[in-house]
This record gives C-alpha cells, sequence and structure tokens, in this order.
C-alpha cells in the first residue's frame, strides 16, 4: 500500500512538473496544452472525438494525402497540405501557430510525420485521428468531394 501511494504521488507530481495538471484532460475531455512548444504537442484521437472537435469551427481540420487522395473524398471542410510534398514545411510553417489543428491521412503514418514536422516548427496544439481517413469512412461520417 504505501509503494502504490509513493508511485501515485510520484506520477502527479511528473504530470504537474511536465506543465499538465494530473487526470485533469481525462475528467474533461479537454485536449491536453503543452507547457511549452519543446513539448509534446500531439494527441491521438479515435473518430468520434475527431468529429466532435472538427465541429468547433475555430479547429483547422489538415489533411496531409495527395490532391487525389483528398480529390477522391474527404473529411468537410478539410484544408490539404500533402505531407510528401517538397514544400510541405514551407507552406505549414505560413501557418498559425497557436490554433489546433486536426490532422490526418488515409492510416495515420503520413499524418503522424506530418504532426513531427509541425511539432517542430513549434506548433502547440495537433490532434492526430488515429484510424485515419480509413477509420473515418468505415465509421459511416461525412465524406465530401
Amino acid at each position: 500500500m504505501k509503494t502504490q501511494t509513493w508511485w501515485n504521488s510520484w506520477l502527479m507530481m511528473l504530470c504537474i512538473a511536465a506543465g499538465q495538471p494530473a487526470f485533469a484532460a481525462v475528467a474533461t475531455n479537454e485536449v491536453p496544452k503543452p507547457a511549452s512548444p519543446s513539448s509534446k504537442a500531439v494527441v491521438r484521437v479515435g473518430v468520434d472525438e475527431f468529429e466532435k472537435m472538427s465541429h468547433d469551427k475555430k479547429n483547422v481540420v489538415l489533411d496531409v494525402r495527395t490532391k487525389k487522395e483528398f480529390d477522391n473524398g474527404h473529411i468537410p471542410g478539410a484544408l490539404n497540405l500533402d505531407v510528401n510534398a517538397p514544400d510541405f514545411e514551407q507552406k505549414v510553417a505560413g501557418l498559425e501557430k497557436d490554433k489546433l489543428y486536426l490532422v490526418h491521412c488515409a492510416a495515420g503514418v503520413r499524418s503522424a510525420r506530418a504532426c513531427d514536422k509541425m511539432s517542430k516548427l513549434g506548433f502547440l496544439h495537433l490532434v492526430d485521428l488515429d484510424p485515419g481517413f480509413r477509420g473515418w469512412e468505415k465509421a459511416g461520417k461525412p465524406v465530401e468531394k
């Protein structure tokens, strides 16, 4: 019992030291906000949470697939910036760094790479769609062309 109490105290102190209120994000369904630009700024979520956040017009849905993939169907209102394009970092650097970006690709690999690049460029709030666009479609969520 004493070891568990010590462990819980240590974990809570670690969360607070990292600038994260211990367990607060879980209780309130809020996206954790990093303490500084050097903190990990990426949170992975499922389809339902991603959709809920996409309804807030202050947030930006960023589709990092190719233009061809995007044109074949995308999440309504999404902005398309191909993470594999040679000018991706240049284009993404022109975006507002303090907005919340809902990033996705087809299955999650490219979006993880895009989030990593964006985090290194100083973006503070990044949400990565865990199952990607394929998971979005499989869940029967809206798609526009």
